[in-house]
């Protein structure tokens, strides 16, 4: 699985390139804090393959990298889709490394 760093994605905000940013938590944790993705949670997924972008880099990302890389495996596996990055670590990683403005629960 092809995996980005959270200073990646930031080097990517920074520059303006043109992907898609997906968050694949619930509702309540998008609410609570965000990096401003599409979302998209987990048990939806497959039924919204036809959201994630197949032209461009597509990042997908959860708390902690575990749910993004489920969402990855299933979408890459029945719809064949190769422009898929988990997003290492998640939005943790992303507060930790990048901005700690960003509430961790």
């Amino acid at each position: 699985m092809k995996e980005i760093s959270v200073s990646e994605l930031k080097a990517l905000q920074d520059s303006e390139e043109n992907f898609q940013l997906i968050d694949v938590r619930e509702a309540n944790e998008y609410e609570f804090a965000n990096l401003g993705g599409e979302l998209i949670p987990l048990s939806t997924v497959m039924a919204n393959e036809g959201k994630f972008s197949r032209d461009k880099k597509v990042i997908v990302h959860c708390r902690s990298g575990a749910r993004s890389a489920n969402a990855i495996l299933q979408l890459e596996s029945a719809f064949g889709l190769d422009n898929l990055y988990n997003l290492k670590g998640g939005i943790l990683a992303y507060a930790d490394e990048i901005d700690n403005s960003i509430p961790k629960y």
